[in-house]
């Protein structure tokens, strides 16, 4: 059984930071590329930035310069840090990871619950 665990959301005015954190727990051979992604009201769900387990990222033109996704591969643990937050970044964000839980299986993607972040004054 795999978990992906968020935290870090809540509620913060314009030009604010805030940090997610996600960390994967269970039966896990390794993990490949992990990410966030978010989803506002009415809208579908969008790629916010990737990182690869080398290291490689990428960023939706609308976040670049303003956060910044990393990993510790120790602790299987993906990080977002959001700075000069907007209102347009109110969503729920929502962590991803693609790992094999043995050696044998395929290798699937797997979603944490989704946590809020609202940008509001």
């Amino acid at each position: 059984q795999v978990q992906l665990v968020e935290s870090g959301g809540g509620l913060v005015q314009p030009g604010g930071s805030l940090r997610l954190s996600c960390a994967v727990s269970g039966s896990i051979f390794s993990i490949y590329a992990m990410g966030w992604y978010r989803q506002a009201p009415g809208k579908q769900r969008e790629v916010v930035a990737t990182i690869t387990s080398g290291g490689m990222t990428n960023y939706a033109d609308s976040v670049k310069g303003r956060f910044t996704i990393s990993r510790d591969n120790a602790k299987n643990t993906v990080y977002l840090q959001m700075n000069s937050l907007k209102p347009e970044d109110t969503a729920v964000y929502y962590c991803n990871a693609d790992l094999k839980t043995t050696i044998v299986t395929k290798r699937k993607n797997y979603w944490g619950q989704g946590t809020q972040v609202t940008v509001s004054s």
